[in-house]
């Protein structure tokens, strides 16, 4: 799905550019990734889960652009990616009132608006869609998440205990959240 490229002002008075991704960002966007499952327990893998290549993310992103279902935008402050985002609207006839929505953030651009504004476009382009829920899950403990997801009107609807199991064996729950459109 295709977004038109925006400018944002980021609370540090600094401006970001929100835009889809290109092949061209394939290798930064894979090491952001990475970086950011490293600064965290808050997302679903660890970094070395990650082993796509770069052409393999290079084939993805052309495929998400050119999908009329998934919008993949990407936050770049001072030429750099900041962070990604997703929306991913169901195709089936009984669940294409719905679609789901996911957000990483490197640490260092935490707090700066930048997830408030992603949560804005997502939100928008769902209701242009047509969507009538958008859900959410995040990991239990991630209250900068939870806050950011409860402010945009997200509401719990389900806590899945021990869904994550972490390297030094203890577990952690899944929460997932919903918001009417």
């Amino acid at each position: 799905m295709i977004f038109e490229k925006k400018t944002i002002t980021l609370k540090n008075g600094h401006t970001a550019i929100l835009r889809n991704p290109s092949p061209e960002d394939a290798k930064e966007l894979l090491g952001c990734i990475i970086q950011a499952c490293g600064e965290t327990d808050h997302l679903a893998r660890y970094p070395e889960e990650w082993n796509m290549t770069v052409e393999q993310e290079e084939a993805w992103i052309n495929r998400v652009n050119a999908s009329p279902s998934t919008l993949s935008i990407l936050c770049y402050v001072n030429g750099k990616i900041s962070g990604n985002c997703e929306l991913r609207l169901n195709t089936g006839l009984k669940t294409a009132h719905r679609a789901t929505v996911a957000i990483a953030l490197l640490k260092e651009y935490w707090g700066l608006g930048i997830g408030s504004a992603m949560f804005e476009v997502m939100i928008q382009t769902a209701r242009d869609k047509g969507i009538e829920v958008l859900e959410l899950e995040y990991i239990d403990g991630n209250d900068r998440g939870k806050h950011l997801y409860e402010k945009f009107g997200f509401q719990t609807i389900a806590k899945l205990p021990h869904a994550y199991k972490l390297k030094d064996g203890s577990y952690q729950s899944s929460i997932t959240m919903q918001k009417y459109l």
